[in-house]
């Protein structure tokens, strides 16, 4: 679970640190210094909100009975599944706007007052924060230390590459860099999928536990490397059961030439270009 956690706060570590530049930004371009208090606020206020969301559903899950684990954990895996999807598809569409986006937000709430600022900040980075406590869940519920260094590992490269990126000191291509992100979250949910149809069906919610898709342990060894690599990185299995099989499937289809299709740009306005 390391490369996966790794690569999860790589992704969302990046997203959260630009959506600071570009809020810190603005207010240093507009003069509005006096307001770098509430956004610093702000932020430390979402991550509060994330680390308390984390500890409750991880410790909150802990007094349950193994039944009650399995379904909260398998509803869990669908509700990140969802929140993946919503995300890439937002980003597909919205990632060329984003700056506008922040800065048309931050300049209201810099016009509304200094604790709009705090609020704007806070929304902006505790969704990313949120959404990263829900991806990580499933792989702290089986160990903390790998998966948690992951994470940091990914979050700390991702500060990195943002202050050098807002120095000027190097230069991403975003757009390629959250393409490929994008595809191997796409793998990702794929699996935690996977995860959750197997752990509503060790729930007795849904049927099928005993009945396996196939049998790969000849190719995938349990306890070598690249077995140990591809169920960490993206839930595959050797011996999937033959519903969680499908969903991974099916998830796939669906989700690869939905996230590739071109983004349609909206036309110009015939009638502004006219005099």
């Amino acid at each position: 679970m390391f490369y996966t956690n790794a690569l999860i706060g790589l992704r969302e570590g990046l997203e959260a640190t630009m959506v600071v530049i570009i809020l810190a930004a603005y207010l240093k371009k507009t003069g509005q210094r006096r307001s770098y208090p509430w956004l610093w606020g702000g932020i430390v206020a979402a991550l509060a909100v994330t680390v308390a969301v984390f500890l409750i559903i991880h410790f909150g899950t802990k007094t349950l009975t193994t039944t009650g684990q399995e379904l909260v954990g398998g509803i869990a895996s669908l509700v990140t599944v969802a929140l993946v999807v919503w995300m890439l598809i937002w980003m597909k569409g919205a990632s060329s706007n984003i700056t506008a986006e922040l800065e048309g937000k931050m300049e209201k709430a810099v016009a509304v007052g200094p604790v709009a600022v705090g609020v704007v900040a806070f929304i902006a980075v505790a969704r990313e924060g949120i959404e990263t406590a829900l991806l990580v869940f499933d792989s702290f519920s089986r160990s903390l230390g790998v998966p948690f260094a992951g994470l940091m590992t990914g979050v700390g490269i991702a500060i990195v590459l943002g202050v050098l990126m807002y120095a000027g000191a190097v230069r991403i291509n975003l757009g390629m860099f959250f393409q490929i992100t994008g595809l191997l979250l796409i793998l990702v949910a794929a699996g935690i999928l996977r995860y959750g149809i197997t752990d509503l069906q060790e729930a007795n919610v849904l049927p099928g536990l005993g009945s396996y898709a196939f049998d790969a342990s000849a190719v995938l060894e349990p306890g070598t490397w690249y077995a140990t690599l591809l169920e960490g990185m993206f839930n595959i299995v050797p011996m999937p059961t033959v519903f969680a099989f499908v969903g991974w499937a099916v998830f796939l289809v669906l989700a690869l030439p939905l996230y590739f299709r071109p983004v349609k740009k909206s036309s110009a306005n015939p009638t502004k270009d006219q005099s």
